[in-house]
């Protein structure tokens, strides 16, 4: 055994009996400490009027995102691509979309990234392709294309009537209602396309198209960017049996075939290769998002700091909170605060005590708007709501990572919206299937819609929320946005909040709220970036709470995620010195009980110092 070997044996076996305590080397990384700005660059802003955002709409609001607190900006992809499914099905790595710009561009955007601090990283999508690849394009060509094996073909199976069929019943992530595998005329052939017909797996059994990724990898690190978001990489390795999925949603044809494609075999080995080859000559940032995932081994595996793989993942348990348990996403389940806090509780031990790392996030592309889903939107409460989870966020430990909007409270598209309106491919598929499934239900419509109104990701899509001007500053006045833009622009928008930080006497703006939050969670970093963790009172069904500590130096934090006023009595043995934020009046933050009984107003959260 190595040296290196027993001084982490030694450090681990420590840490178990301290949980918290950082033995050995220096945890202090500069990734961890780093507020991540996601971009969607389609809706961020337009520069060229032709309605849709671009590279150089970024670039021209980096001082923006400099001033808000932020470190490094993720973008989606801008890739090459048909835009099957918003740039995540890729037609050419090594080229940018006419419709975001040019590669000159992106140069220019990673210049004046550096001059102001910042960093640059892009999103990696390398389970699949687009169909109109060239690396797919040759595949398909023929069965003995140099190219066949880069991607997943099988034959097709017969039915006892004759009839093809599939070779197995997994379901389509994005359109649950049908197959994840898609017939070729051209070769008599099934290729495996998980998400979007479009979008076709890469086959990752296969040492060219590693090889290939790596280089990937290597052409954008080498032009200055600063590490990858990667898109669904626990899908990389597959059972390669291929066999039928569990029987979980009753009267579905096809079924989440996850158990099969999440986390298989090779995952761990391929993830390693990745990082030993191309990432560990770099100095990056890397964050996997990885579905469906709930062991803590596999987690663990994947963002061990000894395991050589990934920085961190995202973790999907809180966004998934409202999801019904092994079912399709576009379903509703109840919870509360008592469900928020073993998630967040797991989450965050699971990482203090096996030398993970976390990243903290409630939005993204891929998600409803938090204030929504969270908290109540309402003109009344919107504000309260955007402020309770910024105070949540940033002070957990893990990477933050903000979703462009969050940091102004941007909410829902409204539900007076007719499904017309949505255009990501996974809201058309889901209001197709209703149609199919119960033809001229207006019933069965009206759930449907509640439910695209709730939980579809364009909600997170609608363009950005510069200025009260027509089109919310996005675009010009005379272009048409790409996507319809909110509603509420005209109230809720940057510009407003940057003219009046403080819109009420002892309360400030969204906007300013983050900007604070951001600033003291850098000034506090040895505890809200690594310090320890403990929940606080965790039965309670509407108060989240819970103490963070390293040294001398402690925090408490109190949430009430509910729309009521509660008597809560949870600190127990835990006082707070004095209240330092709130998200209401803070002028009244002294005279607040700190111990004892303390008064929660709807959506209320205190951050004292304990």
């Amino acid at each position: 055994m190595s040296l290196t070997s027993k001084i982490s044996d030694v450090a681990n076996a420590v840490k178990k009996q301290v949980p918290g305590l950082y033995v050995g080397v220096d945890k202090h990384k500069w990734w961890k400490e780093a507020v991540v700005y996601q971009i969607y660059p389609a809706s961020f802003l337009d520069t060229n009027n032709d309605g849709w955002g671009d590279v150089p709409g970024i670039t021209q609001k980096l001082d923006y995102l400099k001033d808000l607190g932020v470190d490094v900006i993720w973008t989606s992809p801008i890739y090459k691509s048909p835009q099957a499914d918003m740039g995540y099905d890729i037609a050419d790595y090594e080229d940018i979309d006419p419709s975001y710009g040019t590669l000159a561009d992106v140069d220019n955007l990673i210049a004046e990234c550096k001059k102001r601090g910042l960093k640059l990283v892009m999103d990696l999508v390398v389970n699949h392709t687009s169909d109109q690849h060239a690396w797919f394009l040759d595949s398909r060509s023929s069965k003995t294309s140099p190219k066949r094996d880069w991607y997943i073909w099988k034959p097709a199976n017969y039915d006892s009537d004759g009839n093809r069929q599939p070779p197995n019943n997994w379901a389509q992530i994005l359109g649950e209602a049908n197959s994840a595998w898609v017939w070729d005329e051209t070769t008599q052939e099934y290729y495996l396309a998980n998400f979007t017909p479009e979008q076709p797996d890469l086959n990752w059994e296969n040492p060219d198209v590693r090889e290939a990724v790596h280089n990937v990898l290597r052409f954008w690190l080498d032009r200055g960017v600063s590490g990858f978001r990667m898109d669904v990489i626990n899908l990389i390795s597959k059972n390669q049996d291929f066999p039928d999925a569990d029987i979980v949603v009753e009267g579905h044809k096809y079924q989440p075939g996850c158990k099969h494609y999440a986390n298989g075999p090779r995952l761990h080995e391929w993830l390693q290769d990745l990082n030993k080859q191309v990432l560990s000559k770099y100095d990056t940032l890397t964050v996997g998002e990885m579905p469906f995932v709930r062991d803590e081994d596999e987690i663990i595996k994947g963002v061990g700091a000894t395991r050589g793989e990934l920085n961190m993942i995202f973790a999907f348990d809180l966004v998934d909170i409202d999801n019904v348990p092994g079912d399709f996403k576009y379903t509703l389940h109840p919870w509360d605060a008592r469900d928020m806090k073993k998630i967040i509780n797991r989450l965050q031990r699971l990482m203090l005590e096996r030398d993970g790392w976390n990243s903290v996030f409630v939005e993204n592309h891929d998600q409803p708007r938090s204030v929504s889903r969270y908290t109540d939107d309402s003109d009344e409460w919107r504000e309260y709501g955007a402020k309770l989870l910024c105070l949540m966020q940033t002070s957990l430990a893990g990477t933050l990572y903000v979703y462009q909007g969050e940091e102004l409270g941007m909410r829902n598209v409204p539900a007076s919206w007719d499904p017309e309106e949505y255009k990501d491919i996974e809201s058309i598929n889901f209001f197709n299937k209703y149609r199919q499934m119960y033809p001229n239900d207006e019933e069965k419509f009206a759930v449907a819609r509640d439910i695209l109104q709730r939980k579809s990701r364009d909600n997170a899509r609608t363009p950005v929320q510069w200025t009260s001007a027509p089109n919310a500053g996005f675009t010009s006045p005379d272009s048409k946005p790409w996507m319809r833009v909110n509603d509420d622009y005209p109230t809720v928008n940057a510009e407003a909040q940057l003219a009046n930080p403080t819109p009420a006497p002892g309360q400030l703006s969204v906007h300013a709220f983050w900007k604070r939050g951001l600033e003291k969670r850098k000034e506090h970093k040895d505890v809200f970036v690594y310090g320890d963790f403990e929940i606080i009172d965790p039965d309670h069904d509407k108060v989240v709470a819970f103490r963070r500590w390293n040294g001398n130096k402690a925090f408490l934090v109190v949430l009430n995620f509910s729309g009521e006023t509660v008597q809560w009595e949870g600190l127990g043995s835990h006082q707070a010195k004095r209240w330092v934020a709130g998200t209401y009046d803070e002028r009244q933050l002294p005279s607040r009980n700190k111990s004892g009984t303390i008064e929660l107003r709807p959506w209320e959260g205190l951050l004292g110092i304990a």
